[in-house]
């Protein structure tokens, strides 16, 4: 018998913020919620290394986060990857009581995610698939979403209506498509017309990921494909606005550009958010650079931030690239 989908939690804007490893930090992911993604999704996490955290910190006293969130980032997802049934079962349930949503990535074309069978190589391995949904949801209560690509290669570029087929018999709440093979990685256009596919296939809720830069791309994806939401990830790397413009017109016809000041605040804001959680500097420095990106003096302010290797620093050079933008 097809399990149930489990209900999804509600979510204020149709505008969702994608995993990206090195971006979604929780003081990013913060900062995008504040300004109306309506979820977000923690960076992906090894299922074998949540388990073995888990141990440490049951060893240490429970000190510390398996995996670091915050209430205000509700609702938010825990993206998990493996191809160990296992081992995800296990990592579900140490990780469920504290997330709205598990999310299973089956997208990832990085090699070194691909070489271990997981990421877009379980596209090829169905049975696997199922087994691993199967055991996500037996380990948590949560809602189980997943995130695929289309496909591995040219010769195999399709097989995202396979993998969706048995992740709604396998109870998948949600389903996300970014329609690039594994092999394109981020280069060419990503195929729209894929997720308006993949929208006709299923009946659970789909998502639609890929080449949002502005709130008129995320229209446009919602009126071509019919998807019920967008996933926006590199457009949003330094531009947190993104999701509040993207509710704006979609709500009322229009938005409001923002100006370099106020993305120095929002900046400044991360920096601060940053302090809260175990963010390292350098992964401060890098947020930095998206933040100026695309500015009259972007390459000079570049130059600073790599110079910099304090928090005042920091402050000082983006202070100068953001702020004397206007």
């Amino acid at each position: 018998m097809t399990p149930l989908p489990r209900p999804l939690p509600k979510f204020a804007g149709r505008a969702f913020l994608a995993p990206m490893a090195g971006v979604t930090d929780p003081a990013m992911r913060l900062l995008c919620r504040r300004r109306g993604a309506g979820l977000v999704v923690t960076e992906f996490t090894s299922a074998h290394c949540i388990v073995a955290r888990e141990g440490r910190r049951q060893r240490c006293g429970g000190a510390g986060d398996v995996v670091e969130f915050s209430e205000e980032e509700r609702p938010v997802s825990v993206q998990l990857f493996g191809s160990d049934a296992g081992a995800l079962e296990r990592a579900a349930g140490i990780v469920g009581p504290h997330f709205d949503v598990i999310d299973y990535n089956m997208g990832c074309p990085a090699p070194h995610i691909t070489r271990q069978a997981a990421g877009g190589a379980l596209l090829q391995e169905p049975d696997l698939t199922r087994r691993i949904l199967r055991a996500l949801a037996r380990g948590s209560d949560r809602p189980v979403t997943v995130k695929m690509r289309a496909g591995v290669s040219g010769d195999s570029a399709r097989l995202f209506l396979r993998a969706a087929r048995v992740a709604e018999e396998e109870g998948a709440s949600m389903i996300a498509l970014h329609p690039r093979t594994v092999s394109q990685g981020y280069s060419g256009r990503s195929d729209w017309s894929l997720i308006a596919e993949l929208k006709r296939s299923v009946g659970v809720p789909v998502v639609g990921n890929g080449d949002i830069a502005t709130p008129e791309d995320a229209r446009d994806m919602l009126e071509e494909t019919g998807c019920d939401y967008v996933m926006i990830g590199r457009g949003a790397m330094g531009n947190p606005f993104l999701f509040e413009q993207v509710n704006d017109l979609l709500e009322r016809g229009r938005y409001r550009a923002r100006s370099p000041a106020e993305r120095a605040g929002a900046f400044f804001e991360y920096m601060e958010a940053a302090r809260r959680f175990s963010i390292r500097f350098p992964r401060v420095r890098a947020q930095a650079m998206r933040f100026v990106r695309g500015l009259p003096r972007a390459a000079r302010a570049r130059a600073r931030i790599a110079a910099s290797r304090d928090a005042g620093q920091l402050e000082r050079a983006v202070g100068e690239a953001l702020g004397g933008a206007e």
